[in-house]
């Protein structure tokens, strides 16, 4: 028999069959006798316990007994003295159990095997149903007993997401850890691993917010601080840099065969050449290459591989390449701080240990290698891998030439895949030399040939693809590469085996630059799944990522025939329909508390290569609009929507109201204007303008000189910007939380510089970096190093666009702190100058602003007396 006290009491026969027990008095006394199962309970204790003040006399206890064992059998409780105890195995009991499992549990983390760990913890805590000892809530000895095992049980929670961290399930582990911290707010470890957690899934600044709410719980409630060991996590998660990864090359889904020797070649060709061109025609291998190339640079730095397949105009490289590098317009603010993409790269890519791998570039052969000779010699730790049909053409590049296989390379490759797809399809070797010698030994022809032995015999298909090459090649065009014609064919042969649903669907999925959804393609190819699931058997569409992609030899083919049907046009419209059908469904979602999820399902079900979180797609169209033309009418037209139905407007033209309020020197309706925007951008679970207004509120907290105030408010922006992966404004917020506390903790304020300098060169802006760098130049200076200072504030200032509005007033502080360096050597010629410039760019900026205005930008008073006197 199984006994369960965690919960109401319950007895169970093996069969798993409930006993009835009773009353209330009998099962409190069972549960009594139960929480220490082999021991002896006086009969005194019980009754007192069951009922105090003698409400159970010792006839009544015996009476409740006797009933009892005659439930549960005689031997289940056993008279011992003048008391009464459980005569069961302490297992039988799930308290027991929990207990014995939860240590077993605890015992294989501590020796390293998590995975042992989780199932048994998870084993444990199945066992709970409810308060443990619950029919004897009333009982001292079971109160204790019950707080005993409860804290048992949260031990054993933490020991479990220990575990499942161990094993990087971070994410599922977050839910259940934010709320266990809700409810134990002083329990330092439950924080330590929410904010491993979080650091594991890129939420440093959610992590910070954790540790101070946890540090200001503990001073308020318990007068204590933080312990050593989270202290030391806090430590260390203000070293993280919180940096999206590159995209990583391809994982290949097949052996590679037959240029495992080209692989160690181009690879040491690397380590002495910057920029290594593979060139040949279509199909012959080079991304393939690449990708195993790239696999062996991996070893010793970082490699990030840029698919240009789907870009056709030129000018998009630069953003493309961007995105792949994680970078991809991550500011809140409309316009990249200014900067050209290009510029970008170059700030994000200037001290970067990184392989860049740009595949098929001969559709933007000019843009490709004007992009690439401009990294390169910006970029001094950078290497580039290109593939091309054609040379890049650029100084320095060296070439390598893929080209086809070799006999016997040529007939291992085409014996793999037509094994994976028929064991034996590839018994003959003479039928097999011949098909590959047919297909010029090119990779890609074999591949899709191989696939054809799913239906046809080797030696019919031999006969049959000699046939079709031949009359394929005698109607190509004369000046098309030799190559590339006979491609063509075995792509036209491939065509021609499809059914004629499947062949209208091929050609209709070819408007997909990038591949698309199973559900996107059946309603612009206006076929059924089974259509789509025919052309992936027959290798004319691959299915990776969640989505489905047509290898790019063949959809040129393929929209070839789609012109030729006379259907492009109709189907290019059908595809425009998809686009924008989705983005208005999407639209709304993007400005409320689902805007996450949403903008990952965008980018998942976007026709086109959306790959990554993409914050810019936060920008709602009707801000883009506003902020377009003239600025002043923008305000107006923002600020009007006061009464706007839609709560997001409503918030957004409090935010808008906040800035009218402060240049009319109404800093209190300022900070009313702009707490009514957090409260709207937070009822509708807006982070994008709930960051910007917390970031304006803590701008006037710090003003006002709350300091601690401005922090938690910057903090708490920090984590949402984090959230929506917005890198530079993530830097720029980290600057100032570094203005804000350098007056008090100048350890504080640099750490916080630092890590918005290392933010802002990933995201390649210049904007951040230069603020950044001006607040390590006043630590420098603060500190008495005035050379260090000069030196960073110089490099501020250089990086400082003097055109971009939100530059101006950190150039007016790098000025600024350049002066005050030459006034404390005593070049008091250049220091006058130096003010000089600060005041006539405050003046710029701030025009007629009154003095306090000026001294919030940190000015010295030389700089403020001369733009007051002006």
């Amino acid at each position: 028999m199984r006994f369960s006290i965690l919960g109401e009491t319950l007895a169970r026969h093996d069969d798993g069959t409930v006993v009835p027990l009773g009353g209330p008095a009998r099962r409190a006394l069972l549960a009594l006798l139960l929480a220490s199962p082999g021991e002896v309970v006086s009969a005194d204790r019980l009754a007192e316990e069951i009922a105090p003040g003698g409400a159970v006399s010792a006839h009544a206890l015996q009476a409740q007994v006797s009933r009892l064992r005659a439930t549960l059998g005689p031997a289940a409780i056993e008279r011992a003295g003048a008391g009464y105890r459980a005569a069961v195995e302490p297992d039988d009991v799930d308290a027991c159990r929990f207990e014995r499992l939860a240590g077993e549990g605890r015992t294989a983390l501590g020796e390293g095997d998590a995975a042992r760990a989780v199932a048994l913890l998870h084993e444990a805590l199945g066992l709970w149903r409810g308060e443990p000892l619950a029919d004897a809530a009333g009982s001292p000895s079971a109160q204790a007993a019950a707080a005993r095992l409860q804290e048992g049980r949260l031990g054993a929670i933490e020991d479990r997401i220990e575990g499942e961290l161990r094993l990087g399930r971070s994410r599922a582990a977050l839910p259940g850890l934010r709320e266990l911290v809700g409810r134990h707010p002083l329990r330092e470890r439950l924080a330590g691993l929410l904010m491993r957690a979080l650091c594991a899934e890129g939420g440093q600044a959610e992590a910070l917010v954790v540790f101070e709410a946890t540090r200001r719980h503990l001073a308020e409630e318990l007068g204590a601080d933080p312990s050593a060991e989270l202290v030391a996590l806090h430590r260390e998660m203000l070293s993280v840099d919180p940096t999206p990864s590159p995209v990583a090359p391809p994982a290949p889904l097949t052996s590679f065969v037959g240029r495992e020797g080209e692989v160690d070649e181009i690879a040491g060709l690397l380590r002495v050449a910057r920029l290594v061109t593979l060139t040949g025609p279509g199909g012959v291998g080079k991304t393939r290459l690449s990708v195993e190339v790239a696999a062996v640079a991996a070893a010793a730095a970082e490699v990030c591989f840029v698919e240009l397949a789907p870009v056709r105009d030129g000018a998009d490289l630069p953003g493309v390449v961007l995105g792949a590098l994680g970078l991809r317009e991550s500011g809140l603010q409309p316009g990249g701080g200014g900067q050209t993409p290009t510029a970008r790269l170059v700030t994000a890519l200037s001290d970067r240990v990184l392989l860049l791998v740009l595949d098929n570039c001969e559709q933007v052969v000019d843009e490709a290698a004007a992009l690439a000779a401009r990294l390169l010699a910006a970029c001094p730790r950078l290497r580039v891998l290109a593939t091309s049909r054609e040379p890049l053409a650029v100084i320095g590049e060296s070439l390598r030439q893929v080209r086809p296989l070799d006999e016997a390379a040529a007939a291992r490759l085409f014996g793999d895949r037509a094994e994976a797809v028929r064991r034996g399809a590839a018994a003959d070797p003479e039928s097999v030399r011949r098909v590959c010698r047919a297909l010029d030994h090119l990779p890609l022809a074999i591949e899709l040939v191989a696939a054809r032995l799913r239906t046809l015999d080797l030696r019919e298909l031999a006969n049959r693809l000699d046939d079709r090459l031949g009359m394929a090649t005698a109607r190509s065009h004369r000046t098309a590469d030799e190559r590339h014609r006979t491609l063509r064919s075995v792509v036209a042969w491939s065509w021609e085996l499809l059914s004629a649903s499947e062949r209208r669907a091929a050609e209709r999925f070819t408007v997909f630059a990038a591949g698309a959804t199973a559900a996107a393609a059946r309603q612009v190819c206006g076929c059924d799944g089974e259509t789509l699931e025919s052309l992936i058997d027959k290798s004319l569409l691959e299915f990776t990522g969640g989505r489905l992609r047509m290898l790019e030899t063949v959809r040129a083919y393929g929209a070839e025939r789609l012109e030729a049907a006379g259907e492009a046009d109709a189907v290019r419209d059908a595809h425009a329909r998809l686009v924008i059908d989705l983005a208005r469904t999407a639209d709304p979602h993007l400005r409320r508390d689902e805007q996450l999820e949403w903008l990952d399902g965008l980018a998942a079900a976007w026709p086109g290569d959306r790959a990554g979180r993409h914050p810019a797609l936060l920008l709602p169209w009707m801000m883009r609009s506003a902020t377009e033309g003239d600025p002043r009418r923008a305000f107006v037209l923002v600020s009007s929507q006061a009464d706007c139905p839609d709560p997001w407007v409503r918030a957004l033209a409090r935010y808008v109201s906040g800035f009218a309020a402060l240049g009319e020197g109404d800093t209190a309706g300022a900070g009313r204007a702009f707490g009514a925007a957090v409260d709207g951008f937070r009822s509708v679970g807006d982070r994008w303008g709930r960051a910007l207004a917390l970031d304006a509120l803590a701008a006037l907290a710090g003003a006002s000189g709350d300091r601690a105030a401005a922090v938690a408010l910057t903090d708490e922006a920090l984590a949402l910007t984090e959230q929506l992966g917005a890198l530079e404004d993530s830097a720029d917020l980290l600057v100032n939380r570094g203005d804000h506390v350098a007056g008090d903790d100048a350890r504080a304020a640099g750490a916080a510089y630092a890590r918005a300098a290392a933010l802002a060169r990933r995201a390649g802006s210049s904007t951040y970096l230069a603020a950044a760098l001006r607040g390590l130049g006043d630590m420098a200076r603060l500190a008495g190093d005035p050379t260090e200072a000069e030196r960073l504030y110089t490099e501020a200032l250089e990086r400082t666009d003097p055109h971009w509005v939100r530059s101006a007033g950190n150039r007016v502080r790098t000025l600024a702190g350049l002066g005050r360096v030459a006034e404390a050597r005593g070049d008091r010629d250049t220091a006058e100058a130096r003010y000089r410039e600060a005041a006539d760019a405050a003046t710029a900026v701030l025009g007629d602003a009154d003095r306090g205005s000026l001294r919030m930008l940190g000015l010295p008073a030389a700089v403020v007396d001369a733009v007051s006197a002006r």
